[in-house]
């Protein structure tokens, strides 16, 4: 009994403990809990100002750090934090700041240039940014120059959508149209092979639909032994277009982590479709479109908005041919950014090495979303 008061007046204590340890500094221990360092930490060297910096994002702090600039004077703190989160929504607008790496590049007695790695979460996974960062001294602390990349202008102007565009309208509870409902639209896949890479199998190919309305379509896929037992079951998000127009073509590419050739026998493909209201616009043109050779193999471009409408999410699909045609790999990159109309937007997205000497072609999707459908 005696011990039990005893435990229950260490708890007590404990807590009031901690009660006034967070109320007298509140800031630098949800940056210690974030994984960060304290926002009050004195920024005696280059580095540690990057980080306070960081850290002060990480946690949203955002007066917090547009105070702690040398060149604060030179745009708003509404303007520093769209830089970072986007002046229109976007992936980044919803995205949180997981973690950060400060890596110096140059320092003299009063200035410095550090690059600072931003590791993004969005809503389709990780997402990763660099600045390259000026810090100058001023008295004993050092202050972060921040590079305000500014929002184009878009210039007022009239434009008229001519969209090709299919509704669908579904039976309603009151209606008495009979029991079928629209048939789902008819997709084949029309190329498929598996390839071991390092990290497991890969299935790769493309998928066709093949009928005169749009689908929002996937692809499954089962591998399988000598006895047809199942290995494993995996699908495709990303690295796939969901929504084809009719006729048109998207690859797909399938992962099977820590799996093996030499254990399949045979692969059970299943697509799928679904029925949408779609349409043929916005229009995103793609420039400059190439294949960088190695190293650094990347497949870079820039996209185009030549619609009237702010586009919100941009998906860029890239698949790559050998000499035969045959699918050899499959890339993709979502544009952090909204593509406002008439700006360019550049992207450039990894190729692995091995690969990139056997690419002879490429062919490039676009898909988007704006707020108020896909497209």
């Amino acid at each position: 009994m005696k011990s039990g008061r005893l435990l229950a007046i260490l708890l007590i204590g404990i807590t009031i403990a901690l009660i006034v340890i967070g109320t007298l500094h509140p800031a630098s221990i949800a940056v210690a809990y974030a994984g960060g360092t304290g926002a009050f930490s004195s920024s005696a060297t280059p580095e540690q100002a990057v980080r306070n910096l960081a850290g002060d994002i990480r946690l949203q702090q955002w007066n917090h750090a547009y105070e702690s600039l040398a060149n604060k004077t030179d745009f708003t703190q509404d303007q520093f934090q769209h830089d970072l989160t986007g002046y229109y929504p976007s992936l980044h607008r919803f995205a949180t700041l997981d973690s950060f790496e400060v890596f110096p590049l140059h320092a003299s007695e009063n200035n410095a240039e550090v690059r600072l790695e931003l590791h993004w979460s969005t809503v389709v996974g990780p997402s990763l940014s660099n600045r390259e960062l000026k810090v100058a001294k001023v008295a004993d602390q050092w202050k972060v120059e921040w590079p305000l990349i500014k929002e184009p202008v878009v210039q007022p102007r009239v434009l008229s959508d001519d969209y090709l565009r299919w509704d669908v309208i579904y039976r309603g509870a009151g209606d008495d149209w009979g029991k079928q409902e629209v048939d789902s639209p008819h997709v084949t896949i029309v190329d498929m092979h598996p390839v071991q890479r390092a990290d497991g199998v890969v299935i790769l190919g493309e998928l066709l639909n093949e009928d005169v309305v749009p689908a929002y379509v996937s692809v499954s896929a089962s591998l399988l032994t000598k006895d047809q037992s199942v290995i494993g079951t995996e699908s495709c998000f990303d690295e796939i277009s969901h929504l084809l127009l009719p006729k048109q073509v998207t690859p797909f590419r399938i992962n099977f982590p820590n799996k093996t050739l030499t254990e399949v026998r045979s692969i059970r493909m299943e697509p799928f479709s679904s029925l949408v209201s779609a349409s043929t616009g916005p229009v995103i043109a793609i420039d400059n479109e190439r294949i960088n050779p190695a190293p650094d193999a990347s497949l870079s471009g820039q996209l185009i908005n030549e619609s009237g409408n702010v586009v919100n999410v941009a998906h860029v699909l890239g698949t790559l041919y050998d000499g035969t045609g045959q699918v050899i790999w499959v890339v993709d990159k979502y544009v952090t950014r909204a593509l406002l109309p008439g700006n360019p937007a550049s992207f450039n997205i990894p190729i692995p090495e091995d690969l990139a000497r056997k690419v002879a072609s490429q062919r490039t999707v676009i898909s988007s979303f704006s707020f108020g459908g896909a497209a």
